[in-house]
């Protein structure tokens, strides 16, 4: 099945070419990080975390996604979800392997993650973290091409592969558990330490990920004849805004039960994404754009109306993406350094280095899903 992804038109090479070129520029610039270290990014003694862990944070919740596909129709036998499970299973492939890159990328000597197997260390967070990605990466490539080559054989899957289908689904939830877990247990970082971390982060990747999702079944549409029908997406959809709804809710009970209690540790933090503090205002308006996005999300999808129609219902997953990734790939992970726990207010912007490099890394998870996506149409073509 793999050697379909070697064969397409013309507009199809030029894609791959592109990506090609982003990643090779993304390259040279991560070769500048790799010679000069970690000097190029804005990191620091402060913000040692910054804009790589943060689209590590999004991504794992665009991975953990695919679960609310692969639930209904493996577990419920619902059968509506048939044409969509194998994307979101292809989905979760680069959207892990895009997790991993950023975690690489973020090192100052990135062969020192061989410690974390060398060396384990069952008592971290980052530990389970590891294994959980490289497990849940194992078990989403295995389901989806035996499921697609049972498929394309026009039989029903093995049942040896039940299991291992039943396994990634709390697998799934897990992966962006532990990660809310790498925050929420830190006490010096009030920000993070939160018994609902794990909640919103669950409810923002259950929301986003299947936003794209559909946004990615209706690209197909268009420029190809591979349809998974009306009905799912619209399935898909009322599961993205039921989700984003928890979201918003969790955030505005973060938000009351920190302010109402006058928990100055934590207001410090939100002062800081959305006010500012000590004229440090860079995250001030991509906060508010994220909760303007947010609101106009809710309006727009909320009413069945707007759902049915796909032009606004691909406008509304385009504000509840673009909402959510500024949400927690810029603000959640920087906001839980700023202020230190010595209240000091330290500045910290992506630079252009950071920038090139996240890029370059998305390029690859476009690349990838581009290849898988490219398999499934051929296979799906082949089939009579």
């Amino acid at each position: 099945m793999i050697e379909k992804a070697f064969y397409g038109d013309k507009k199809y090479w030029s894609w791959l070419f592109f990506l090609g070129a982003v990643i090779l520029i993304a390259f040279l610039f991560y070769m500048r990080q790799f010679n000069r270290g970690l000097t190029v990014t804005g990191l620091g003694r402060d913000v040692s975390w910054g804009f790589y862990i943060a689209q590590f944070t999004f991504l794992v919740g665009v991975a953990a996604s695919a679960v609310m596909v692969v639930l209904p129709y493996y577990l419920h036998n619902y059968k509506m979800f048939g044409k969509i499970t194998i994307l979101g299973e292809f989905l979760a492939i680069p959207s892990v392997l895009m997790c991993m890159l950023f975690i690489f990328v973020d090192m100052g000597q990135p062969f020192r993650i061989l410690n974390v197997f060398l060396h384990p260390s069952p008592n971290s967070p980052m530990f389970w973290d590891t294994v959980a990605l490289g497990g849940y990466l194992c078990l989403n490539i295995l389901i989806g091409f035996v499921t697609l080559g049972a498929e394309r054989k026009l039989t029903a899957p093995p049942k040896w592969i039940k299991p291992f289908i039943i396994i990634s689904i709390p697998w799934a939830i897990s992966i962006h558990t532990v990660t809310a877990f790498l925050y929420s247990g830190l006490v010096a970082r009030p920000f993070w330490m939160t018994a609902v971390l794990a909640p919103r982060f669950l409810a923002s990747a259950f929301s986003a990920g299947p936003a794209l999702l559909i946004l990615l079944c209706l690209l197909l549409r268009k420029i190809s004849s591979f349809d998974v029908g009306k009905e799912p997406i619209q399935k898909l959809a009322v599961i993205a805004i039921y989700a984003m709804c928890l979201n918003v809710f969790l955030i505005l009970m973060e938000i009351f039960t920190t302010f109402y209690g006058g928990m100055e540790d934590h207001m410090s933090h939100f002062k800081y994404l959305f006010v500012g503090l000590d004229g440090n205002t860079f995250f001030v308006p991509w906060m508010w754009t994220s909760s303007i996005l947010a609101i106009v999300t809710l309006i727009l999808l909320i009413p069945p109306a707007g759902r049915k129609n796909e032009k606004i219902l691909a406008l509304g997953c385009i504000t509840l993406f673009i909402s959510i990734w500024i949400d927690k790939g810029m603000g959640m992970i920087v906001a839980g350094f700023v202020p230190n726990p010595f209240h000091v207010v330290a500045r910290y912007v992506p630079t252009l280095n950071e920038l090139a490099i996240a890029l370059g890394v998305y390029a690859i998870g476009a690349l990838i899903v581009t290849l898988l996506y490219k398999i499934v149409l051929s296979v799906r073509a082949s089939i009579p």
